[in-house]
């Protein structure tokens, strides 16, 4: 029997050969593309180390939404349910701080053990997972500083943890066969003019050396540097600008990440992309919402992660642009918020594979700007719907905002009595 979802499929594959694009195609593509949802969100970036310490380094969580995750066996019940409801390959994000272990390990002291029972977990899951140091929220970066201190026994501390981490993540990368990318990002900045930021850069240039100094196989591991604008606290000066870490990245050979919120307002990420690609082999993405500043919100499907779809898509970059999300909502259910941002960076995608690229392109080596923005607009309006719903059937996850009420049953059921 014909269901009105097997007409809408049928009428959006014709819809879309009519452009010459081959639907079939662009699912299958899509089902290689995964996206690093990031385990933060799950717990408001408070991390198992049970320090009781404050969340520092420019970030916050705002909210005090009921129900967060408490421990990691928490946690990765929370992820579990919302990966159910999104379609489609999925990684998963880690910091530091989410390690396990019944006593207090110092930061530059973790290793491979204290993350053992995330990758089992991983392991049954079919998930690869990604890594981060976590060079924030602690009594040695209360100054502002890491990897730029002065204080040269600090900076020592902070390079042992960044070296630590990558242990970690080539221990992902070995245990679950699929590289980790793993991202440094450092807070160190400063509130007011700053005199001698030549010798901060210069600080963290070398420290940075020192840390990825130990060679790994890239089918294990990756390192990734990721820049930022400013920060509270660091509101006149960020040492890892856009500018040190894009040369950093270009002569060391390593992937550059660009987060979405880490900008002046009236930048984007996607306009950065197609560069940042002629000098760097890799680039890691995180995708959040900035409003107003730096703020993580869940990503909307709007116009610009649909363009850091496209810029994606239409580049082929599928093996060297690596997907992960950073926001973090502590005002809302915040399984719905992974599963509202993750399902959108796929629709996304989806609607980037679903664009008849090939015919744009000629027209703009014609020089027929007039029919490339027409067509540009009338795409828009082609029945992707009916794809994403074909797509969500076929992983079995609801195709609608039924999945809501899953939620909702998991936070009177779970939730609730935390």
């Amino acid at each position: 029997m014909t269901t009105s979802t097997d007409q809408a499929w049928n009428l959006a594959k014709a819809r879309y050969a009519e452009f010459n694009v081959d639907v079939e195609s662009a699912l299958t593509l899509l089902d290689t593309l995964p996206v690093s949802m990031h385990c933060w969100q799950g717990d408001d970036v408070a991390g198992f180390e049970n320090t009781g310490g404050a969340l520092t380094g420019g970030i916050q969580a705002t909210g005090n939404y009921p129900g967060k995750a408490r421990n990691a066996v928490e946690l990765r019940s929370d992820l579990e349910q919302a990966m159910a409801l999104i379609p489609g390959p999925k990684r998963l994000n880690l910091h530091a701080i989410y390690l396990e272990s019944d006593t207090a390990v110092e930061r530059n002291e973790i290793e491979p053990k204290h993350f053992a029972n995330w990758v089992e977990w991983a392991r049954q899951k079919g998930l690869g997972l990604d890594f981060n140091p976590s060079c924030f929220s602690h009594p040695l970066s209360a100054d502002g500083f890491t990897l730029s201190h002065a204080n040269p026994e600090i900076r020592k501390f902070w390079i042992e943890h960044c070296q630590a981490s990558r242990r970690i993540s080539a221990y992902f990368g070995r245990e679950l066969g699929t590289a980790s990318v793993m991202n440094i990002w450092v807070p160190d900045g400063m509130k007011d003019l700053t005199v001698d930021r030549f010798a901060f850069r210069e600080r963290l240039m070398t420290a940075l050396d020192e840390v990825i100094s130990e060679k790994i196989d890239e089918k294990y591991h990756l390192d990734a540097v990721e820049s930022k604008l400013f920060g509270i606290g660091a509101e006149s000066f960020t040492v890892g600008s856009n500018e040190f870490y894009l040369g950093y990245a270009t002569t060391r050979k390593t992937a550059l990440c660009l987060d979405a919120g880490h900008f002046h307002p009236t930048e984007v990420i996607s306009d950065k992309i197609s560069t940042a690609m002629l000098f760097v082999q890799h680039l890691l993405l995180h995708v959040s919402r900035p409003v107003r500043w730096d703020s993580d919100h869940v990503i909307l499907l709007d116009d610009e992660t649909q363009a850091i779809a496209h810029e994606i898509i239409r580049n082929r970059l599928f093996d060297r642009v690596h997907i992960g999300l950073d926001f973090f909502d502590a005002s809302i259910n915040r399984i719905a918020a992974w599963v509202i941002g993750t399902r959108n960076m796929k629709k996304a995608l989806l609607r980037a594979l679903l664009e008849p690229t090939d015919m744009l392109r000629k027209l703009e080596a014609d020089g027929d700007y007039t029919a490339r923005l027409a067509m540009l607009e009338e795409q828009k309006s082609l029945p992707w719907q009916a794809v994403w719903e074909t797509y969500c059937q076929r992983h079995n996850v609801p195709a609608g905002s039924e999945w809501l009420q899953t939620v909702r049953q998991y936070e009177q059921s779970v939730l609730s009595k935390r």
